[in-house]
């Protein structure tokens, strides 16, 4: 069976995420130490903090999500948890799409948490321009989805921003369009929706100011080949070169996340065995949705850490 590592994206963040780990060991606590010195500020106060909101913005939570699940990997390879060379693909969701691909190899640590507090900062900023968000949408397909945001979208933005899982839609767009959505629901077969906590419409034309400041830090970055494919949000499909890694990056704040689509090339690939690094679960948690047999192992805390055995582990 053939494997793969998932890296969470925003809204994984919790208070304390990856603080235990990087006290007991000394690799991951080296990751939030070289944090510290490219961002001029150190992430640990804010994460062993009590502002939750804090930690929450979007400019804050992405370099936080990065770091630590980035420190939990240097911690599960120093500890020889991980055989890093038994990895067939890698994938993050949004956020951790950046994660997965400096991991891989294509980003540099430096360059990956310089052009994610870019990210962040723009897409906070795109965030306070006007009032937008983000609906989940509880048993919707694509199609019920795209019927439901063509119905209620008016003179507003209202997309399908995330395509997750099977029965797993989000939607994204202004705050006036989204409750014109919550009140078509059940016109359109669709149980409830979820307002999600974040700042805005992300993967939305909502996000189009974000995307020139993204576009100049990316093109200022170097992208190197990595090691493994990555499969990438904006196509769902797998790249190993650099500039097409770069111009999907640059699409990936306006576009949908077509991770269900990553998901089945990964399965029809034969990845069976996931892994996904603090602070997530909820990647592996669905994987539930496919009907295929799958083994799922998260690493979030000292516990996990220590009682993990070596993975992927024999075929």
């Amino acid at each position: 069976m053939s494997a793969a590592i998932l890296f969470p994206g925003q809204g994984a963040q919790a208070l304390g995420m990856g603080l235990d780990i990087a006290e007991a060991e000394p690799a991951a606590a080296a990751v939030f130490e070289r944090a510290t010195g490219v961002l001029g500020r150190d992430l640990r106060a804010v994460i062993g903090g009590d502002d939750a909101a804090a930690l929450d913005r979007t400019d804050t939570c992405q370099p936080a999500i990065l770091v630590t699940s980035l420190a939990v990997m240097a911690a599960l390879e120093a500890r020889g948890h991980v055989d890093a060379a038994a990895v067939d693909r890698v994938a993050g969701l949004s956020l951790g799409e950046y994660s997965a691909l400096t991991w891989a190899g294509a980003l540099d640590f430096d360059e990956a948490l310089t052009v994610v507090r870019i990210r962040g900062m723009a897409m906070q900023a795109a965030s306070e321009e006007s009032a937008s968000g983000m609906l989940s949408l509880v048993g919707a397909d694509e199609d019920a989805a795209q019927a439901l945001c063509a119905a209620a979208r008016g003179d507003d933005v209202l997309v399908v921003a995330n395509l997750l899982a099977p029965g797993q839609v989000a939607i994204a767009g202004t705050t006036v369009a989204l409750d014109r959505a919550e009140a078509m629901l059940k016109q359109h077969g669709i149980r409830k929706g979820v307002r999600l906590s974040v700042a805005g419409a992300f993967h939305s034309p909502c996000m189009a100011s974000a995307s020139a400041a993204l576009a100049a830090a990316l093109d200022a970055a170097p992208i190197q080949a990595p090691r493994v494919p990555v499969i990438m949000n904006v196509s769902g499909e797998p790249t190993d070169d650099p500039d097409t890694i770069r111009e999907l990056l640059k699409a990936q704040v306006t576009s949908p996340v077509l991770w269900q689509r990553s998901m089945e090339a990964m399965l029809a690939s034969g990845v069976k065995r996931f892994l996904e690094p603090a602070p997530g679960k909820q990647l592996t948690n669905m994987l539930r949705r496919y009907e295929a047999e799958t083994a799922a192992t998260t690493c979030m805390n000292t516990e996990a850490l220590a009682a993990l055995s070596p993975w992927p582990g024999d075929e």
